[in-house]
């Protein structure tokens, strides 16, 4: 390693103070926007280019370690800068600085969904946000496609999970069995590759899975809402919009908390806020259990994340270099894919139905790909729009 590289700083170097740290954070929490790799860009800029906190190449291990454990990819990618300049203390003040912004803005829009979202112009206007909200993730499922998709194993794997999915399949269990799945044909024996053992192994518990037997209308308990975002939490692999698809299946199908609608206009507010897109957490909690649910879900949401960190920090210099986490890393992309080909189908059904949204998802996604428009820029576009829609046509 260059000695003259920053990037030699120690795991636990105490080079600077918890408070820069938080002053760095919270500036990206409040100017943050466009999702995950914005942020990651933002924050690359910030620590590696103008602070040189750190050099390129730790950049990179951090950003593969991330990719390595569940969680906010981006939200953990803050949290381990601050480790590394602040310890400990950076750590916690890195995360609850970054978090904190988008946490308070998305509240205050839910309080305010709640009081007004009902009303006429509320309608209208999130009626061309949603068609946007589909524009941006089907972006966001394109550009991380052709990173994951890196042959045809790959893509079958995840063209099966998102028919799974729509099936009525677990999509925690799928996310395991797809990394679990390249592992085995990667690196097991010849009669997993060619037969289909490996499938036999691997999925015998899936039919059990099945969302067969619903459980519509259970009453909304804090601790559950709590144990279920934590939930999300500590096993979520992928982008932010993944979230989605764990969210759909536990509040809209099995417990019947939330509509599709409804989590539809929380993406929206997701995307239009700065900072990480789980804080739609905050938004459902708020809609789910008033002041304390929000305040739950956005602590169960977040908290494995500082834990993985605090935890995978020490490792990070060999996980770059393992071929069997390579291969489940693989696997668990792809499945994460198709469980966010399998959302995006679902909830566009609902955002597009007629002429008016069918052309704004179509201009939103030309703007996107051809003029990387800033998605923050579309939403209020598309909110915009639908007010304009509802007093011209």
């Amino acid at each position: 390693m260059n000695g003259t590289d920053v990037e030699a700083t120690p795991v636990n170097g105490r080079r600077g103070s918890a408070g820069e740290v938080a002053r760095l954070a919270l500036k990206l929490g409040f100017t943050a926007f466009g999702g995950p790799a914005a942020h990651i860009a933002m924050l690359h800029e910030e620590v590696v280019v103008r602070r040189k906190w750190l050099g390129e190449q730790r950049f990179l291990d951090l950003l593969g370690a991330t990719n390595l454990i569940p969680g906010p990819n981006s939200t953990e990618m803050v949290i381990h800068v601050g480790h590394l300049r602040a310890g400990y203390a950076g750590l916690v003040a890195a995360g609850v600085c970054f978090i904190l912004p988008a946490a308070t803005i998305v509240l205050a829009l839910a309080w305010l969904y709640t009081q007004y979202g009902t009303t006429p112009a509320a309608g209208w206007l999130l009626y061309g946000i949603k068609p946007v909200i589909i524009a941006v993730i089907f972006q966001a499922l394109w550009g991380l496609g052709r990173k994951a998709l890196k042959g045809p194993f790959l893509a079958a794997t995840g063209v099966a999970v998102f028919a799974l999915y729509l099936a009525g399949f677990d999509e925690l269990l799928l996310l395991v069995a797809g990394g679990l799945l390249v592992v085995v044909v990667q690196y097991g024996r010849r009669r997993f590759r060619d037969g289909p053992g490996a499938a036999a192994l691997l999925f015998p518990w899936l039919p059990l899975t099945a969302t067969s037997a619903l459980l519509q209308n259970v009453p909304v308990t804090l601790s559950r809402l709590f144990f279920l975002f934590l939930k999300i939490g500590a096993v979520l692999y992928g982008s932010g919009y993944v979230l989605l698809a764990f969210l759909r299946n536990d509040l809209v199908v099995n417990l019947g908390w939330l509509t599709d609608q409804q989590l539809l206009d929380a993406v929206a507010i997701g995307q239009f806020t700065p900072g990480p897109v789980f804080t739609t957490a905050t938004f459902v909690g708020f809609v789910a259990g008033g002041w304390p649910g929000a305040a739950l879900a956005t602590i169960g949401i977040f908290l494995p994340s500082f834990l993985f960190v605090a935890a995978i920090s020490p490792l990070v210099p060999r996980l770059r270099d393992s071929a069997l986490l390579a291969s489940m890393l693989d696997g668990v992309n792809v499945a994460a894919l198709g469980l966010m080909a399998a959302v995006t189908w679902e909830l566009g059904r609902a955002a597009v139905f007629d002429w008016l949204t069918a052309l704004l998802a179509l201009v939103a996604a030309v703007l996107l790909f051809r003029f990387k428009i800033n998605s923050a820029w579309l939403v209020l576009g598309g909110g915009l729009a639908g007010l304009a829609s509802h007093f011209l046509l």
